[in-house]
């Protein structure tokens, strides 16, 4: 009796220490989401993401702390700017959300690997971040592609993508960032040949080559291939629905982004891809 006793108290106590630890994650992504929609708004216009502290762009007055908690504060404020009463876009709370439910994702997939976790946390957040200024802005800053393709380089030897020796594993990195590079300058060279025109901008191949560094060759693919997939059924809707023109670009960021995000989570082998390769 007593060790059943025991026993429950003990899986309580577990269950208790993950729920914490979820809400903690959930907690720390809703903050990194806030500072995110900070970087999303002034990396485009090349301003400090650091200070000044966040003002309303409508009326530029300071916003107070109490005014900034992630998803609370838009609730209790109705989307509204407490001082002018101007919309708050709905983006600001979505940004948080994302950021707060991929925190408890990877934690609850990497959780057995903290280096790790950590990396591709990093990734995550850089991948959201320049999702959200490529649909605003169609650019994405070199700061966080480039900064996603030093992370792979420098912390290759954490990456379970990478097998062998440590040599191994960072040339492993290093012929991701090069193959994501090289395939995705080939593919933008080929349809400015074809159209006439830029097919492709250079954020998208810094992109690849980021999320090469950190996913090897088979990533690179494995993203392009779900990316231009997911972007071709978006193109498809906006066609259909008659809100996108036939000459009129989308960003291609977003798709290889989430698409990444998939492989960051678990990498989806190029076998995955072929009709009957498990039999």
């Amino acid at each position: 009796m007593r060790g059943a006793v025991f026993f429950v108290r003990a899986a309580a106590g577990f269950r208790y220490n993950i729920a914490m630890e979820y809400f903690i994650s959930a907690c720390v992504g809703l903050g990194i989401g806030s500072f995110l929609n900070v970087c999303i708004h002034r990396m485009p216009r090349e301003q400090s993401v650091v200070k000044p502290r966040s003002r309303c762009p409508a009326c530029g007055a300071q916003i107070r702390w109490y005014d900034n908690i992630p998803l609370l504060s838009f609730a209790l404020l109705r989307a509204k700017c407490r001082d002018c009463k101007a919309p708050i876009s709905w983006r600001y709370p979505l940004v948080e959300a994302i950021c707060g439910a991929a925190t408890v994702t990877f934690m609850h997939r990497h959780m057995s690997s903290p280096p790790w976790l950590a990396v591709s946390l990093v990734a995550v957040y850089a991948i959201i971040a320049l999702s959200f200024i490529d649909i605003d802005e169609m650019i994405i800053p070199d700061e966080l592609s480039l900064g996603m393709a030093a992370l792979g380089l420098v912390f290759f030897w954490a990456n379970p993508n990478f097998h062998g020796a440590v040599w191994q594993k960072f040339l492993q990195s290093l012929g991701g960032a090069a193959c994501g590079f090289g395939l995705m300058w080939a593919i933008a060279a080929a349809g400015e040949m074809i159209f006439k025109k830029e097919a492709m901008g250079g954020g998208d191949i810094k992109l690849m080559a980021g999320l090469g560094a950190l996913l090897g060759w088979q990533g690179v693919f494995s993203t392009l291939m779900i990316g231009s997939f997911l972007g071709a059924l978006w193109g498809l809707a906006l066609l259909l629905s008659k809100r996108l023109g036939r000459e009129q670009p989308i960003p291609f960021g977003p798709f290889l982004g989430l698409a990444g995000i998939v492989n960051l989570y678990s990498l989806v082998p190029l076998s995955a891809f072929i009709i009957g390769a498990n039999g």
